[in-house]
């Protein structure tokens, strides 16, 4: 196959995918500039790497490729340890991620528990972070987490169900966080500076 093909071909099939690879890039980085540079060396690579790919679907291997380019160019600059999360963490239940009402009224909830799940996400240790990406917002089966992470699919439910418990705890915790924050700000705007009162130097 001419390069002029080749080019065409990887177009059709891969370009496609390109917000699914930046999405999660995104969550395994923590940040958009870092996204960025991994999805474009992901893509040059993709293209080199092209030739070899075989079957019809594209998505799962490209996801796979994001993944090893954050985790040889990124992850090991930080060789910190991950947060350990406790088991017995509470458990609650997580709103919906997929589908969205009809009413109005609802769609906004939906729209602020969603704020809520982002935020939230953003807090798990990324072996958990990165399984509830695939499976919960790209919905990709078992099978192609497990070739994209480079774990057993027993090792993905696994980490799914543990993972749906850290974020129910910590939808939780950031939802509680909120609410201290406006009681604070609520307290603070009935403070009122007396008229014509002595001022702190303090500013």
């Amino acid at each position: 196959m001419d390069a002029a093909n080749t080019r065409r071909r990887f177009d059709d099939l891969v370009l496609p995918h390109l917000d699914a690879a930046y999405n999660l890039a995104r969550w395994l980085c923590g940040n958009p500039g870092d996204a960025d540079d991994v999805v474009q060396e992901a893509f040059l690579r993709a293209f080199r790497l092209f030739g070899s790919f075989r079957g019809d679907q594209p998505r799962p291997w490209l996801l796979a490729i994001v993944r090893n380019t954050w985790f040889t160019t990124w992850q090991k600059r930080r060789a910190a340890a991950e947060t350990e999360y406790d088991e017995a963490a509470p458990q609650g239940d997580l709103p919906d991620w997929h589908g969205a009402p009809g009413d109005p009224e609802q769609w906004l909830l939906r729209e602020e528990d969603m704020r809520l799940v982002h935020a939230a996400l953003e807090r798990l240790p990324v072996a958990f972070r990165e399984v509830l990406v695939l499976r919960e917002l790209e919905e990709l089966h078992y099978r192609d987490i497990a070739r994209i992470a480079d774990i057993p699919v027993g090792t993905v439910m696994s980490r799914l169900a543990r993972g749906r418990r850290m974020l129910a705890a910590a939808v939780v915790a950031v939802r509680d966080e909120g609410v201290v924050r406006s009681a604070v700000s609520a307290a603070s705007a009935d403070i009122v500076q007396p008229a014509g009162g002595p001022r702190h130097g303090l500013q």
